[in-house]
């Protein structure tokens, strides 16, 4: 179970969901926010969507990092060969062409302006949202977690977006725009929660990348979806919670509620692999986060408490 599909596939997501304009309920006030306040700046990358058929692979581009620092200095150093292939095959605007074609070829000033529309994007519709959407992520996990130690494995692929997706051990099926058969040869399977996403269901698979585990992404959002509202004033949970933890731990909890590695803490925090590992676990021992082997890296992943902490900046005895 991952903690986050990535903040590039969740900033393209949401701009699929405005060119949908479907009225979903838990959208509506995050669309009217948003809604019509697309403009030059984020261009570059609003160019890039299909007008039909499958859209952009940014999470192939840009990887599956909670960190749009760490995802755009992925993109600007994509090897071309991966830009091509990306690009090749989508129904572009003839009037977009051109720039797609600059983009594909992997020019140096497309790439960096293709970054910083990803920035704007970021900053007009994901940013502002991504504290509500975060708690969602982390209540997915949790109940994730719970239907594993109630009924293992076979339960949590059971409980997974019935009827759309059936567990006939040891077969897994999932909706796909056609028939075909993933055999896994032990990479496993990736369960992405999303929060900008409108598919009940999606699979991701790339045939061309045997090393690469394929995807089963899944709605997180239950609420609606809602701003971050005005600044925080002194007195704010974040203040308190620095006061509480201290300025880096309390940092390090933040870091740790969109999911990161050790190696991506101690670069958010600028602080040695060390120091960053030994913040963990602190944070780990009293219950704050989680930690759990993912691949060659360990995962860090905020708990409920350590959610309910960061709103709040308080802790409450028991």
């Amino acid at each position: 179970m991952a903690a986050t599909i990535g903040v590039a596939a969740e900033i393209y997501y949401s701009l699929e969901l405005l060119r949908e304009n479907r009225d979903l309920p838990h959208f509506r006030s995050w669309r009217s926010a948003v809604a019509g306040r697309l403009g030059a700046d984020t261009r570059p990358l609003t160019s890039l969507i299909p007008v039909r058929g499958p859209g952009l692979d940014l999470l192939a581009l840009m990887g599956d990092t909670p960190s749009l620092e760490h995802s755009l200095d992925n993109l600007l150093h994509a090897p071309v060969s991966r830009l091509r292939r990306e690009f090749e095959g989508l129904n572009f605007h003839p009037g977009h062409l051109s720039w797609a074609r600059r983009v594909s070829e992997g020019d140096r000033e497309a790439r960096r302006e293709l970054a910083d529309a990803v920035r704007a994007c970021h900053r007009l519709t994901v940013e502002p949202y991504w504290q509500r959407g975060r708690s969602e992520l982390v209540a997915l996990s949790t109940r994730s977690a719970n239907l594993v130690l109630e009924g293992g494995i076979d339960l949590l692929l059971r409980s997974i977006c019935a009827p759309l997706v059936r567990w006939r051990p040891p077969v897994l099926e999932a909706p796909y725009p056609r028939r075909v058969e993933v055999r896994l040869q032990g990479r496993g399977l990736i369960i992405t929660p999303t929060v900008f996403s409108t598919r009940p269901v999606s699979f991701l698979w790339d045939p061309l990348d045997t090393a690469q585990p394929p995807r089963l992404t899944v709605p997180a959002l239950r609420r609606p979806l809602t701003g971050a509202g005005p600044a925080e004033p002194d007195n704010s949970p974040v203040r308190n919670l620095e006061s509480l933890l201290g300025r880096t731990r309390a940092a390090a909890l933040q870091v740790t509620a969109e999911g990161c590695t050790t190696t991506e803490l101690a670069r958010r925090l600028n602080v040695s692999a060390a120091a960053a590992s030994q913040h963990a676990t602190v944070l780990r021992d009293t219950d704050l986060i989680t930690t759990s082997r993912r691949g060659g890296s360990v995962l860090h992943l905020i708990t409920p408490l350590g959610l309910a902490l960061l709103r709040t900046g308080t802790m409450t005895e028991s």
